[in-house]
């Protein structure tokens, strides 16, 4: 489906084992920060790997051209008519966060480059908050503006902490003044990368394809949660909570819904077993859908790279290597070969450590 020449670039994201990199995404601009433009890149269908010797990072991928994969087609031509005259519709960025040394310097660097890009031309980046969900203050809530919401009661998360993401939201969306009408969810381990337009537009909320949200394949068990009279089970898009894009309304009515399937799924032994780590992101693309609160999808929300768990190259920065310890100022960089996004990261790293006042402590 064309959309002319847009090309979206917005957070790189510290993902998964080793090093995966998404980004997130901005219109209208071309990349900078040594990351590759649409000059630059193979096509929108091709990936290049890299070499053995690096290790750690296997593939990435630029398109410049027709980031909507999925859009009703009402709106579609909707979207078009309108998109050269809106106003500016701020949304609010929103990340939860555990207390862990992982979580919090993971937050620190994120935060940084917020209020670098915020009011930037082309942004819609409105108000920030850290939806702390330890249930207690810590000593960076001068530093990040932080809501602190409490965990769920002992045992109920079955040691699947993330369960607690759908409640500190249900909590931070009942009992904060947000001012703005829209929300990003984000998670501690983006780096925005560009000032952040609002993709959402006409009721519809605005996501990142994840190739491993299935719901067709998975449709006998969505099916508990998902009643048949809701519709077709493709009904369901294959996203996550994030990074998405959706108005403030329709995310006070998904969250509590959000957090009940989350809960259910987990108790149910079939599904825990079958979603595992990507469990309460299909409960959230089901609520979601429960509500009829549907997604244009945008396959590049984000950039990611395959997964390589279990190799050791030459290079690498895994993220889970500072778990429980604060990564070092001046990080070493990738060496030739490697994707200039992920180069791109580390020095975006390592500009944040510079500048961030008592890094490490």
């Amino acid at each position: 489906m064309g959309c002319g020449n847009l090309f979206f670039t917005l957070v790189v994201t510290l993902s998964a084992a080793l090093i995966t990199y998404n980004i997130l995404i901005s219109a209208n601009a071309s990349l900078n920060q040594q990351f590759p433009d649409p000059s630059h890149s193979q096509s929108s269908s091709s990936s290049s790997s890299v070499s053995r010797k690096n290790g750690l990072i296997s593939s990435t991928k630029i398109i410049s051209v027709d980031p909507i994969i999925q859009m009703p087609h009402d709106k579609y031509l909707s979207a078009n008519n309108n998109n050269n005259n809106k106003k500016k519709r701020l949304f609010h960025t929103a990340v939860t966060s555990s207390d862990s040394v992982y979580n919090t310097w993971q937050c620190r660097i994120m935060y940084y480059w917020f209020k670098k890009f915020r009011d930037q031309p082309g942004s819609e980046m409105g108000g920030f908050t850290r939806i702390l969900h330890s249930g207690k203050s810590d000593p960076f809530m001068d530093e990040i503006p932080t809501f602190v919401a409490q965990p769920l009661p002992s045992g109920m998360d079955q040691g699947y902490i993330v369960l607690n993401r759908p409640w500190a939201f249900v909590q931070w969306l009942q009992q904060a003044d947000i001012k703005e009408d829209y929300i990003l969810m984000a998670e501690p381990d983006h780096i925005i990368v560009k000032p952040i337009p609002n993709l959402s537009r006409d009721g519809l909320g605005a996501a990142f394809p994840f190739f491993y949200i299935e719901p067709k394949k998975y449709e006998s068990l969505l099916r508990k949660f998902f009643p048949d009279e809701k519709g077709p089970i493709t009904n369901i898009d294959p996203i996550g909570n994030s990074p998405v894009i959706v108005g403030k309304e329709a995310l006070q009515k998904i969250a509590p819904t959000w957090m009940n399937v989350s809960l259910a799924m987990k108790k149910d032994p079939e599904t825990d077993k079958a979603f595992g780590w990507v469990l309460e992101m299909y409960a959230y693309a089901v609520s979601s859908a429960l509500h009829d609160v549907h997604n244009i999808l945008y396959k590049e929300f984000m950039i990611q790279g395959k997964l390589t768990y279990g190799k050791i190259g030459e290079w690498r920065f895994d993220k889970r290597s500072y778990d429980n310890k604060w990564p070092p100022r001046n990080l070493p960089l990738p060496p030739p070969g490697v994707p200039d996004s992920v180069v791109t990261l580390v020095k975006m790293v390592n500009e944040a450590t510079a500048n961030i006042p008592n890094w490490g402590s």
